[in-house]
């Protein structure tokens, strides 16, 4: 990304040009003035944590010695990290100020920001893993689910870069316990070196060992489980107008295709209605290939892994293969192809879907292919 390059400190100062950052981006000008809880945050508003933070970023030895392309993006990681605080800063009865949901919002927006900038995919989904998890060092032997955290990171991002953004996080910061969090930081880097997911992506066995892993997180993930698939479900995911009609076309034409765009025409039912018996439809077909042990396409936005994970799961039930595909296209080429439909989606309707968009990953499905149109 250009303007990230452009703006990260480079050798032999380091030199952080704050005025800069601000001038380029408009959502480091909307932290100015959002307050935070004074206990952990005595140092002022979000945009001053924001400026501090990226400041102790460039002063970190293992952050300088890092590769050009590695620098940048953790630089625009720390620059994002807290960029949902504004919308999720709230102001409580007993005085104090939270921020609640701040990290997975802030994985949507980074998203959303990035996909405008139009930033690769994989580079944005890296730093969107960062930005969704980069507390989670912080008190990290605490929670229950750290190995699907840690693991999930491993395959979008990088835990080393979380430990690095953390630790660029709590130096940024004035508070009493920065010692203490150092310390769980550190103590997070050894747990996942035990984990076999520091450095690189945590290696499962198989394809349907990770898929199986992550649908029951707990067992062994060394444990290679019998796999014998019946049949292989193809999930699209993606806006309307990122391509998945031409791409069914072109890679799945002989499948028979589960469209909930062509249910809702057989039903009548617009995109702005309910769309329960489209969905319901939808699911009878889908049991119907299933049963038959028939391999087909399930066409739909599946825009949030709530939602794919009907479909998968249906799948998984079944003891299908699971294949999903993550199509999209830049903002301006959606709005061209959505506008040039005979029944469009409306414009709101559009915003208010990529505000909610996660683009699948690995841990979801057998595979996982990611496909930029347009």
């Amino acid at each position: 990304m250009e303007r990230f390059e452009a703006l990260c400190p480079t050798g032999p100062q380091w030199t952080l040009d704050w005025a800069a950052v601000r001038e380029a981006f408009s959502w480091i000008r909307a932290l100015a003035g959002v307050p935070q809880d004074k206990i952990h945050h005595a140092e002022g508003d979000v945009e001053t944590h924001t400026r501090m933070a990226a400041e102790a970023l460039a002063s970190l030895p293992e952050w300088r010695s890092r590769p050009a392309d590695q620098r940048t993006r953790l630089f625009a990681a720390v620059l994002l990290h807290d960029v949902a605080k504004p919308d999720c800063t709230r102001h409580e009865p007993d005085g104090r100020i939270t921020a609640a949901g701040h990290s997975r919002r802030g994985d949507l927006l980074v998203r959303r920001i990035l996909w405008e900038a139009g930033a690769p995919i994989a580079w944005r989904e890296h730093v969107a893993a960062l930005v969704r998890h980069h507390q989670v060092p912080f008190w990290a032997l605490e929670r229950p689910d750290l190995d699907a955290i840690a693991f999930r990171c491993s395959l979008v991002a990088s835990n080393e870069d979380l430990a690095v953004l953390a630790t660029a996080d709590i130096l940024g910061r004035i508070c009493s316990d920065a010692d203490e969090v150092l310390d769980n930081i550190a103590l997070f880097r050894e747990y996942c070196a035990e984990r076999d997911c520091l450095h690189g992506p945590r290696t499962f066995p198989t394809d349907h060992a990770r898929f199986a892993w992550f649908r029951a997180p707990g067992r062994d993930p060394g444990y290679a489980p019998y796999e014998d698939p019946r049949c292989t479900v193809t999930v699209l995911s993606g806006l309307p107008g990122s391509g998945k009609d031409t791409w069914i076309a072109a890679h799945r034409a002989a499948l028979p295709v589960v469209s909930l765009d062509a249910l809702r025409s057989a039903l009548g039912v617009r995109p702005t209605d309910g769309q329960g018996p489209v969905i319901d439809a939808a699911r009878a077909q889908a049991r119907e290939h299933l049963r038959a042990r028939r391999s087909f396409v399930w066409n739909a936005t599946n825009l949030s892994k709530q939602l794919r994970d009907r479909c998968v799961g249906l799948a998984a039930d079944y003891g299908a293969r699971v294949e999903l595909v993550s199509l999209e296209a830049p903002p301006e080429v959606i709005r061209r192809r959505n506008g040039s439909r005979a029944h469009p989606v409306p414009d709101a309707v559009i915003d208010r879907m990529a505000g909610r968009w996660e683009t699948p990953d690995l841990t979801e499905a057998h595979t996982v292919e990611w496909i930029r149109t347009g």
